[in-house]
């Protein structure tokens, strides 16, 4: 039974973690970390636990970690980077679903996040957590980077041109869409009901700090860099991302069906939809998979992804339990096997 720590348990992912391995066979969650929250039940903050956990809040002590195998950091960026390394030297292993380690350039990631990494040394270690690419390094691995929500449904609906050599590299959009959780708990006027119902808008086209994981991750299976241009937007749900990627064909004669079902035949997790399916977020809620679609619209040279995941799920928590039953030797489906909600 793998002893499990969860640091930073208040915030969205971290209930989602809690929720997942509340019924996973093969650990158990023996410590949760919150400053703001110590001493309090978790149920008490989330009542959809209530049955399911009799855990209590206790101070960020990394001294009340030391019971656990596995450690996940469900916390802001900046903080697993503080404390991974006096875990990972007592001979635990991290999960962080955060963003400290999923850039390999030291110099991108404090551009990016504004901040001085405080363990560069570790970048070169950590593995990122994308099993469908990474699937052999992550069973090895005792730090790994958990991707971005949106890294993900990008980087799953582009791997299979990227791989096959079928699109121009310099040239990819993504056109991607977000539920107001991705945004995380804390308060926000932005992120209120009054100001996103009955409303959608793009964010951050100059820049986003996303943009420079998933060019790394399309550039490692290019085999080099990629142009892409990635626009995100806020969509009035709470959860979901739907992902729609666009590219230029290099071969038109392709069979690009055959191509993505032969790619994700024996992924647990994708689901390549048939022909002139359009894949719908509300299909994944709850669930870690992600489900895709491919079309050539008028048979012409560009060829359109859609792809569509949970974002606190396949986009995050899920992900990581993933990430852990592979780090461990379990099935990798180990505890994730639910459907997705409906309606």
């Amino acid at each position: 039974m793998i002893k499990v720590g969860i640091v930073g348990g208040t915030g969205y992912t971290g209930v989602e973690l809690l929720r997942l391995l509340a019924t996973h066979p093969g650990c158990e969650v023996v410590a949760i970390t919150s400053r703001s929250e110590a001493g309090r039940p978790v149920a008490d903050l989330f009542p959809n636990l209530r049955g399911h956990s009799e855990l209590v809040f206790v101070e960020p002590d990394p001294t009340g970690l030391q019971s656990c195998d596995l450690v996940f950091f469900a916390t802001p960026n900046g903080v697993a980077m503080t404390q991974a390394p006096a875990l990972l030297s007592a001979g635990k292993r991290v999960i962080d679903l955060a963003a400290d380690f999923r850039l390999a350039d030291q110099e991108v990631w404090e551009h990016w996040y504004g901040m001085r990494h405080a363990a560069p040394d570790l970048l070169a270690e950590a593995v990122y957590g994308l099993p469908e690419l990474n699937r052999q390094a992550v069973k090895q691995a005792r730090l790994v980077a958990n991707p971005g929500c949106y890294p993900t449904a990008v980087a799953l609906g582009f791997l299979p041109l990227l791989e096959a050599g079928l699109v121009e590299a310099g040239h990819l959009i993504a056109d991607t869409k977000s539920g107001v959780s991705g945004a995380g708990r804390k308060a926000s006027v932005a992120t209120l009901m009054g100001e996103t119902g009955e409303s959608f808008k793009a964010y951050a086209i100059g820049g986003h700090r996303h943009q420079p994981e998933i060019r790394q991750t399309l550039a490692q299976v290019a085999d080099g860099d990629v142009g892409l241009t990635f626009v995100p937007h806020l969509v009035p749900m709470i959860r979901g991302i739907e992902a729609t990627l666009y590219a230029r064909l290099n071969d038109t004669t392709a069979d690009l069906q055959a191509l993505f079902e032969t790619r994700y035949r024996d992924e647990p997790f994708v689901d390549v939809l048939p022909s002139g399916s359009h894949p719908e977020t509300r299909s994944v809620r709850g669930a870690n998979h992600c489900r895709i679609a491919v079309h050539r619209p008028l048979d012409g040279d560009v060829v359109v992804v859609s792809s569509v995941i949970d974002n606190l799920v396949k986009g995050a928590a899920g992900q990581g339990v993933q990430n852990m039953n592979l780090m461990y030797g379990l099935s990798e489906d180990c505890g994730l096997n639910q459907p997705a909600l409906l309606p």
